[in-house]
């Protein structure tokens, strides 16, 4: 692992607390006014991809708060998908509800889920949060596929069409999923420059110790799976509506989880841009692996993931760090806390 000193220079804490730079803040204006009009210039395939790498991003942003940054591998964070999937089902299908408002519901209902089962599940720490998730997971998809009357049971359930055409709608859900990207980036930036953000790094580094410091380590952790959850629940309702179908077995399936999991790792931990670069580059490779290795692409992409990682641990900070000429790449946008 490469040394990094722990007492910022003047320097360093001036330009950090300027924010981003001009050439920074035009180069993202540019990138967000190209993502604006490119489905006007893609194909509906592209638009679809697009549209699948920004879900995954918003995803792992979400995984990224909780593990990243909090040190919590929230391994069954897909229960918070689910449940948002199935409120928009149900309230649109069932009740009639418009989606506008499902997506309040979706979020307001896994902010309550956390708040009751948040304070004793974070009472674990390390893989036995993770698999107390992982078991929060699974109850909630039997209760949802034994509630036969209201959710469908294994059966599913489906949602009204979206209006217009096949072409219409397509585009509506890259905006859809387009803008719930860039608001849950903007939620880990401005989390990662936060008093709750350097909370939940202290956490991460040492909980002993930040209790010792005074830090209400247990309301820091359900605050910050509060907001993982809120975004995870807002995707799935979205991902809902843009099936429209679904079914127990496709919205709890521990693939999604294991997929944002490993964007975010890709992408590099604890970074601001990591999940959204881990999101590009998963997305496009399976893209790939399967158009050009039909039968193999699942093993040919795992086998490139293996190697991405096992030659970057730290994810494509590291890989950018490693490139001829740029010895000083930070992907991170955070501010680091003064030790003295």
């Amino acid at each position: 692992m490469t040394a990094i000193s722990s007492t910022p220079r003047p320097a360093d804490l001036a330009a950090e607390d300027a924010g981003p730079s001009r050439l920074a803040l035009a180069a993202l204006a540019l990138a967000l006014l190209l993502l604006a009009v490119a489905p006007w210039y893609i194909g509906g395939y592209w638009i679809r991809i697009a549209a699948n790498i920004f879900m995954y991003a918003a995803l792992a942003q979400g995984m990224n708060l909780m593990a990243g940054y909090t040190g919590y591998p929230a391994f069954g964070n897909v229960v918070f998908f689910g449940l948002g999937g199935y409120t928009t089902a149900v309230l649109m299908g069932k009740f009639g509800v418009p989606f506008a408002a499902t997506l309040g519901a979706s979020v307001l209902l896994c902010v309550l889920v956390v708040l009751l089962i948040g304070p004793p599940l974070l009472r674990l720490k390390g893989h036995y949060f993770a698999i107390a998730t992982l078991g929060l997971n699974e109850a909630v998809r039997e209760i949802i596929s034994n509630a036969t009357r209201l959710t469908g049971g294994g059966m599913g359930i489906s949602l009204p069409l979206p209006p217009g055409g096949p072409a219409a709608s397509a585009i509506s859900f890259y905006y859809l999923f387009l803008g719930t990207a860039i608001a849950a980036t903007f939620i880990a930036w401005q989390f990662s420059r936060r008093r709750l953000g350097i909370g939940c790094q202290a956490i991460r580094d040492n909980e002993i110790k930040a209790e010792a410091c005074g830090l209400f380590t247990t309301r820091y952790k359900t605050t910050v799976w509060m907001l993982s959850a809120a975004i995870t629940g807002l995707v799935g309702s979205i991902n809902a509506y843009w099936m429209t179908y679904i079914d127990p077995s496709a919205v709890f399936d521990m693939a999604i989880a294991v997929k944002s999991f490993v964007i975010y790792l890709l992408g590099g931990a604890g970074t601001v841009l990591g999940p959204v670069g881990g999101a590009v580059f998963v997305e496009l490779l399976a893209t790939y692996t399967w158009s050009k290795l039909l039968n193999w692409h699942l093993g040919a992409m795992g086998l490139i993931i293996m190697l991405a990682i096992a030659l970057f641990p730290n994810g494509l900070p590291e890989a950018l760090q490693r490139l001829p000429g740029r010895k000083d790449v930070n992907l991170r946008l955070r501010r680091q806390p003064i030790t003295k």
